[in-house]
């Protein structure tokens, strides 16, 4: 019968010591963070802080209340739904067009990662020039051709899809890294044997790739749909959430709360519904992913 391992009290210490960074890091910029936002949310008080008193859950009620707040948490939901998909779908494909390590492949990587690691104000600055319906290069040439150029970021119903498909271009290359290092690490015997019974690449991909590449989907999944809610930059730089607030964000809204109408308590009262909201749906998306794991295997 083997001796059941046991750790050190020195390997525990080295554990700690490798784990304390980034647990006081989280504990720093996040934990207490939201602790005080949750604090602030039974709350009100002015922009100084003065006049602090306790109002129970008043917060909260006018926030159940707040069209605004409904109208944002719609919109962040479309752009989620709108987002999501496609990035990751994209992301998946071309993936596996390019995860073969030659030169060719290895330029189209580094040429689609690239967006990847742009800040999204500087994007968003550029694509807005671009897609102006006055000075943009696209209007331009649209013209040219004899079509009419629209406004892309002023329209009420094209301005949302115009943001999302400017963060799916941007974000799509990191996700795509991530399932090319997921790919790479499937032993090609799979693929070999399968081969050898004549199963086509179709067949390949949907019975050997995807299920083996289902942790990986799930981590990119999850971390798309946490980024999605938490939407802003793109938001604030485009169209500051108009117009008519058709793009207006929940994170969104919370700025203009905070910083526009000086109300930091709401603004607290929003955030932590967004994270409750956020986390619910993190965590009934990460079992769902799981549970289609266990169903593939």
């Amino acid at each position: 019968m083997k001796r059941p391992y046991t750790v050190s009290k020195a390997q525990s210490r080295a554990g700690l010591l490798f784990v304390m960074p980034s647990m006081t890091i989280f504990t720093i910029f996040v934990f207490i963070p939201l602790l005080i936002a949750l604090i602030f949310s039974f709350m009100n008080f002015d922009m100084l802080f003065n006049h602090m008193k306790f109002i129970n859950f008043e917060n909260y009620s006018r926030l159940f209340g707040d069209k605004r707040f409904w109208n944002s948490l719609i919109n962040t939901v479309y752009y989620t739904i709108g987002t999501v998909p496609l990035q990751i779908l994209l992301a998946l494909l071309t993936a596996v067009a390019i995860s073969k390590n030659s030169k060719v492949h290895t330029f189209f990587k580094s040429v689609y990662f690239l967006p990847a690691i742009c800040s999204m104000t500087i994007i968003s600055i550029v694509w807005s020039f671009l897609i102006d319906k006055d000075i943009g290069m696209y209007s331009y040439w649209l013209t040219k051709i004899g079509i009419e150029p629209i406004a892309f970021l002023k329209d009420p119903f094209w301005a949302m899809p115009t943001i999302i498909l400017v963060s799916i271009w941007k974000g799509f290359g990191f996700n795509m890294v991530i399932l090319i290092a997921g790919l790479q690490g499937i032993s090609d015997s799979f693929y070999e044997a399968a081969d050898i019974d004549g199963a086509t690449a179709i067949q390949k991909f949907f019975k050997i790739s995807i299920p083996m590449l289902m942790p990986t989907l799930s981590f990119t999944i999850v971390n798309s749909i946490i980024s999605s809610f938490q939407v802003f930059d793109q938001i604030y730089v485009m169209t500051k959430g108009g117009p008519l607030f058709k793009t207006q964000t929940v994170v969104q809204y919370i700025y203009s709360a905070a910083f526009d109408s000086h109300n930091m308590a709401y603004a607290s009262t929003i955030a932590v519904v967004l994270f409750i909201i956020t986390f619910v749906v993190s965590i009934y998306t990460l079992n769902r992913m799981q549970k289609g794991e266990e169903d593939l295997n």
